[in-house]
Formats: structure tokens, C-alpha cells, sequence
């Protein structure tokens, strides 16, 4: 998922708004059966002899989620992956939002009372977006994994790491002393997991301070990445017994998911704003 969608086209196509009611209905559909039970979805271990869970694939939810998650191209992205999945498909849909923020709430609220989290960190920066309201739905603290060095104050720091993408320096994440306490069960998300190289920077700087990792969550799962192997082998296994829990595996997001504008191929990614005019009247975007 990751990164920020450039160009929003003000009028959807029928067929496409016709495909986001039977999304946002099908969604619907699965937040009314489960009115009156507690606890997430059933879920399954995914990965032999690994302790990584997702919630079955069959799930109504899992195929909502599927069915809305766009990604764009690498020429409309940020970074040169293949895929980039764009976080704005949840947080600009209110009704996969709250139904995505409700299904974390109810894993964590159907634990033990002694086992659940008393904080959620989000990596920055979309994991600010996701684990704030999961955290305000808990009742509990949200804290900030900031990139190198971002945040004020005393900070502790984490190893290097790299991700499915070359920067052009490895980044390091930092946590604030006093953010949390020692006695503290986190969990630790974000909105995608790919290579682990950001999780496991998350999870190291946690256990440093002396607090607990609940476990490691995301929407979006790349398995062919190895996130959740590598976390499980970093460090020689110091993390082996870490669970990670996530929604939906990048196969079950299908091609027709792109949301590549080809009519703006003509003028880039980017357009700067005294041309914005221009470009919304050539290309019959109407005022809102």
C-alpha cells in the first residue's frame, strides 16, 4: 500500500461507483453479522512451524478489502516498485476505514485483559494513519516510530535497515524515552509488510526500552518479500516467537485494482500548480 495518490479524478466512471457499492455493501453485509460477537475473526496460521496469522481467505471482509485496495504503477509512484499500494484506499473510503479499525479493535479487545495492549506505535508515516484511531478505539496511548531522528527530545535509536526499495542511505527508526514504559504491551503497525526491514527496526527499539511486542500487525501482506520470515530469523532469532497479524495478501489484489491515469501521461506525476487550470480543463475535470 504506501504512498499518496497525485491526481484524483472528480468524476468516477458508472461501472466504477456501481464496483464501490457492492465493495462498501459487501462490507457492510459483514459488519452486521458479526453485531453482537466478540473477538476478530477466526484466523490461521499461513506460514508452517512461523507465527504469522491472517484472518481466513474466504472472509467476507478479507474479499472486501481485496476489492477495494488500489496500487499504482512505478510510473506514478514514489518509489520503482511494481505495485505501490495506496494507503488513501482505506483512509478516503469512510466505510473500509471504520470497518478496517474495528476488526484490529476486536482482535485486541477479545484478549485477556492481562495480555492486551497498553500502547499502539505506528510506523511513520502511514502507520500514523492507521494506528491512532485503533489506539482512540482502545482507550490506549499512541506512539510515534519516527525516522531518523525526527522526533524531539531524548530519542533511542535503531539499527540501519532497508527496505524492498534502495534509499540512499539505510534508515534508522527512533522512539522517545519516556514514550513508553516498561511495563508496556505493544503493538506495532503498519500499513504494509514487505521485506520486515521497517518492522523489525519497530520491534528492536520496543524490547530495548524493556516493554513487551504484542505483536507486529498490517493491512497488506507481500509474501513473497519474506517480511514476516525475516523478522521471525533477524537478529538470530531473538523475534522467532513474535507473531504478525495481517489482513490481506498482495495476490488477492488484483490488476484491475491500478489506478495509473493514462491521460496524464503527456504532462508527468507532477503537476505544478499554475498549471493546474490548465491541465483540470483539458482533461474535463468538473468543480466540486
Amino acid at each position: 500500500m504506501g504512498g499518496k495518490g497525485v491526481f484524483v479524478h472528480a468524476v468516477l466512471p458508472m461501472a466504477a461507483a456501481t464496483f464501490l457499492g457492492v465493495v462498501i455493501g459487501a462490507i457492510g453485509s459483514w459488519s452486521a453479522s458479526r453485531k453482537g460477537r466478540r473477538g476478530a475473526p477466526e484466523s490461521q496460521r499461513i506460514e508452517e512451524g512461523r507465527l504469522h496469522f491472517i484472518p481466513h481467505r474466504d472472509s467476507p471482509i478479507v474479499k472486501a478489502l481485496a476489492d477495494a485496495i488500489w496500487w499504482f504503477g512505478p510510473d506514478f509512484s514514489p518509489k520503482p516498485v511494481p505495485r505501490f499500494y495506496d494507503v488513501a484506499s482505506i483512509c478516503e473510503n469512510p466505510a473500509v476505514f471504520r470497518e478496517v479499525v474495528n476488526l484490529f479493535e476486536q482482535r485486541y479487545r477479545a484478549m485477556p485483559e492481562h495480555e492486551r495492549p497498553t500502547a499502539i506505535c505506528g510506523y511513520d508515516a502511514r502507520g500514523f494513519i492507521l494506528g491512532a484511531p485503533i489506539a482512540l478505539a482502545l482507550g490506549v496511548k499512541f506512539v510515534l516510530l519516527r525516522k531518523d531522528k525526527k522526533s524531539p527530545g531524548v530519542l533511542v535509536e535503531s539499527s540501519a535497515f532497508e527496505k524492498e526499495y534502495k534509499e540512499v542511505h539505510a534508515e534508522q527508526m527512533c522512539l522517545r524515552v519516556g514514550s513508553l514504559a516498561p511495563a508496556d504491551r505493544v503493538v506495532l503497525i503498519d500499513d504494509l509488510i514487505a521485506t520486515g526491514g521497517t518492522a523489525v527496526a519497530g520491534i528492536e527499539l520496543v524490547e530495548a526500552i524493556g516493554a513487551a511486542v504484542v505483536e507486529f500487525a498490517a493491512v497488506t501482506c507481500l509474501p513473497g518479500l519474506g517480511g514476516s520470515q525475516f523478522i521471525h530469523s533477524a537478529h538470530r532469532g531473538r523475534y522467532a516467537r513474535v507473531p504478525v497479524y495481517t489482513l490481506v495478501e498482495d495476490e488477492a489484489i488484483g490488476d484491475e485494482r491500478c489506478r495509473d491515469p493514462r491521460a496524464w501521461r503527456e504532462v508527468g506525476r507532477v503537476v505544478p500548480v499554475a498549471q493546474a487550470e490548465r491541465v483540470r480543463v483539458l482533461h474535463g475535470l468538473s468543480e466540486r
